[in-house]
């Protein structure tokens, strides 16, 4: 039996673009466009004449901007949103209000072509097509979360490396949002373009207790300190000394990515053992699931989201299965979590 097509809705004010959308979309044979909108309004008509799985939208948009109509839909309609954007800190708003992944517009001056864009819209259709419905989200609360967790965590773990892909960034600022200031230093491969990795970085500098940046090269890990890997380079923990510092280069993929979480956890595997929480969150695909059984066989304690909670059972799915995964534990319980495998 041949697999079920995924119903894609397309919105977009520029007639030309949603043309050239749907003519691209449309050549994958696992995708149908049932429909095209002009603005949320025709879309809302469309998502309930059509009962679309999946909706492409923009941000900017005549009536109503595509990051309010996100927020104001998904209670309403739940489905898959993926936005298409420009480069733009929008981008990240929509995702936080509930869009599963993003695809940036092509930019004639970056030579980046639009057969690539298609091929990369093709490719997050699939995966959102496959994601769990997501719930309404609320509004975030403005200004340094309050962490409920707030005990100083004594600990002889020097370092807590984390992975993750669709759907990780709220994920990301869910836990470190609940981990107290004193936290052993983190670092992070989120799968995500370069630029938007220092957006999301300084985004969480500002929202957060902890000191979020994107990491650079020589960088030390730092107790209270948060280091994500740019959107194009590998990151590697070296040992120095007594202090741990954080290497940033450009390399070929590894696992399908660059970042890759599988070069972020075997260089903290070979540089911290035991000394190491790996925590492997959600996302499609397996990067990652070798790195975190490689901290597991050197002792290090390793945690991976379960099922129900990830937008994506991908990445944690294949920890699991080989067995890199000492606990697995919904989102909302990963920061004690982690405390606990500090102690």
């Amino acid at each position: 039996m041949p697999p079920k097509k995924i119903r894609v809705l397309i919105v977009d004010d520029s007639a030309l673009f949603r043309g050239v959308v749907a003519k691209g979309i449309s050549a994958d044979p696992n995708i149908v466009v049932v429909a095209t909108a002009i603005d949320p309004y025709d879309a809302k008509d469309k998502i309930i004449e059509t009962a679309p799985d999946v909706m492409i939208c923009d941000v900017v948009m005549p009536k109503m901007d595509g990051i309010e109509f996100i927020r104001r839909l998904l209670p309403q309609y739940p489905l898959r949103v993926v936005v298409v954007s420009s480069v733009s800190e929008a981008v990240l708003d929509a995702i936080n209000a509930g869009a599963v992944d993003f695809v940036l517009k092509p930019d004639m001056n970056s030579g980046r072509s639009a057969s690539v864009f298609i091929a990369e819209l093709i490719e997050k259709i699939k995966i959102a097509g496959n994601a769990h419905i997501p719930r309404p989200k609320p509004a975030r609360p403005q200004g340094p979360a309050r962490a409920d967790l707030k005990t100083s965590t004594p600990s002889t773990k020097r370092i807590i490396a984390i992975g993750a892909s669709t759907g990780g960034t709220e994920a990301l600022f869910n836990i470190l949002s609940a981990m107290p200031p004193d936290i052993p230093g983190v670092v992070v491969v989120q799968h995500i373009p370069p630029v938007f990795s220092r957006m999301f970085a300084e985004r969480l500098d500002k929202a957060l207790p902890l000191r979020v940046s994107e990491a650079q090269n020589g960088d030390f890990v730092e107790r209270g300190r948060v280091l994500i890997a740019p959107g194009d380079k590998h990151m590697t923990v070296k040992k120095l000394g007594d202090k741990l510092r954080v290497e940033v280069n450009a390399g070929e993929k590894v696992s399908g990515h660059c970042p890759s979480v599988d070069v972020l956890f075997n260089s903290v595997a070979q540089a911290c053992g035991a000394d190491a929480v790996g925590v492997i969150l959600t996302g499609m695909g397996s990067d990652g699931a070798k790195g975190l059984l490689s901290m597991r066989s050197k002792g290090a304690r390793t945690i991976g989201q379960d099922e129900a909670s990830s937008v994506v059972y991908g990445m944690p799915k294949v920890a699991f299965d080989i067995g890199a995964v000492d606990k697995q534990v919904p989102l909302e319980n990963i920061p004690q979590a982690i405390i606990s495998a500090l102690s």
